[in-house]
């Protein structure tokens, strides 16, 4: 029997009329019925919203017609969140702060919500946690998707030896303290590209008073754990995913996003968004917009733009550092997190999935999902889990903050252990130790079932902040 496809519209069609009580229908049947006969479901989908309190101590419809019941809030512009969380997958639980997981769990008890997942990288970040992933129904959430929207990876494999890197390391070093831009550094000859006449800026005032400094921070990357790195990648077998034959590649790998732009967008559609559903507590920051709404497709418009924005700056910093060594790249692969896709899971209905430090691994779907300055990244191809909404860690993950990481390691420390891996660090800091994150490798033994590793790239000179 084929899987179940349940659409809002024909819920709606049987008399549902609220998103809150459509998210936790869609929920339910992708709970407890993948398989079974969709004429028969909607015969009882019926019958629940005619009939709630026949079904109050149903042990499967139980939840959804205690919401049914309720009488509605006399103020609808303030929501009220589930009681009970929303079941949810976590990967590497052992490893991950506890804090992390009951962010994850009021996530879980949006009135949006439809399904969720806890990568195994995952730690604290604003609402929904890091390595959090998660499934609305139409709504996005800007603290969903992140402060830095649209951040990625971007892997050059060029048809260089290896051996490139110690007998042109003086070389190596020059190129990437001249090519690259960090901060508030800009690169005046790169201010003329085609993202900057996006029809964006003239159709959402908001976005006209960005314009300037989404300008001047074009093909730079921005501080933290941001970098540009030169390595090499080994390809341990041939992948027509991703073009390589099996050996050994010098690499360029790069992480960053939108930068300032990206941030600003974020804050302004979450005060707006707060202000709208006056939501208190933590929830507060994971205040949504409705996608049908004019401020919903005004922040998704800025959101794609902004992602776009973060493409461009890669590729200028990987089409400047290819011109200087001289030589195309064979294969350019990048990925992104901190993003909201519309996306069709087993129940049929189009919904929308943020992935907030995830990275998307549907079938087939190429991804890097990096360790630290000195551990490898990975070259993976999704294996389109829906348990995990098709998704992956978008790297090794925290195990402190910034500040505890500064107070608990010196630089000493660091450059210690940095040459001992044959990894030399330009800019950086304490506090992105690779003391100060998870073990990358135990990350990705938790997600087997969600990526196949087709190959690693090791870092050799790293450049930050």
């Amino acid at each position: 029997m084929k899987k179940i496809k349940l659409r809002g519209k024909e819920l709606k069609r049987l008399g549902y009329t609220s998103d809150r009580a459509i998210s936790l229908a869609i929920n339910i049947v992708s709970r407890h019925f993948k398989r079974s006969d969709k004429v028969e479901l909607l015969e009882t989908l019926e019958k629940v919203n005619l009939s709630p309190k026949n079904y109050l101590k149903d042990p499967v419809w139980g939840e959804l017609a205690q919401l049914l019941t309720e009488k509605p809030a006399k103020n609808k512009k303030k929501p009220v969140l589930n009681k009970a969380a929303l079941e949810f997958k976590i990967y590497g639980e052992d490893n991950i702060d506890p804090e992390a997981i009951r962010q994850m769990e009021t996530a879980m008890k949006l009135p949006i919500s439809v399904k969720g997942a806890l990568m195994a990288d995952a730690h604290v970040g604003y609402g929904l946690p890091i390595g959090g992933v998660l499934a609305a129904y139409n709504a996005v959430i800007p603290y969903g998707v992140g402060m830095d929207i649209g951040c990625r990876m971007c892997l050059s494999v060029f048809p260089f030896s290896p051996k490139k890197i110690d007998g042109e390391c003086d070389r190596i070093k020059n190129i990437l303290m001249n090519e690259t831009r960090f901060g508030l550094a800009e690169f005046k000859d790169e201010q003329d590209h085609e993202i900057l006449e996006r029809k964006e800026f003239q159709e959402i005032k908001f976005l006209k008073t960005l314009q300037k400094k989404f300008a001047s921070q074009l093909g730079t990357s921005g501080h933290g754990n941001h970098f540009v790195d030169v390595g090499f990648v080994k390809i341990q077998a041939f992948s027509e995913i991703a073009g390589l034959q099996p050996g050994e590649y010098f690499a360029v790998l790069s992480h960053s996003g939108s930068r300032n732009f990206g941030s600003e967008v974020c804050k302004h559609y979450t005060r707006i968004a707060k202000d709208k559903l006056e939501l208190s507590g933590e929830a507060a920051h994971l205040a949504w917009l409705e996608l049908d709404s004019e401020e919903g497709q005004e922040y998704w418009a800025a959101m794609n733009l902004a992602g776009d924005y973060s493409h461009a700056n890669h590729r200028i910093i990987h089409r400047r550092l290819a011109k200087a060594f001289g030589e195309k790249p064979l294969t350019i692969i990048e990925n992104h997190h901190n993003f909201a896709w519309k996306e069709t899971l087993d129940t049929g209905e189009e919904i929308i999935i943020h992935r907030k430090g995830a990275t998307p691994a549907g079938t087939g779907n190429l991804g890097i999902i990096p360790g630290t300055m000195a551990s490898p990244a990975f070259i993976v191809t999704g294996k389109g889990n829906e348990d995990a909404l098709n998704s992956a860690s978008h790297g090794a993950g925290r195990l402190m903050s910034r500040n505890v990481a500064k107070q608990t390691f010196t630089e000493s420390q660091m450059k210690k252990y940095l040459a001992e891996q044959g990894v030399e660090l330009l800019g950086g800091g304490i506090d992105e130790s690779p003391f100060a994150y998870k073990n990358i490798h135990d990350v990705m033994k938790h997600q087997k079932d969600l990526v196949e590793v087709l190959g690693k790239f090791y870092p050799r000179i790293v450049r930050m902040e």
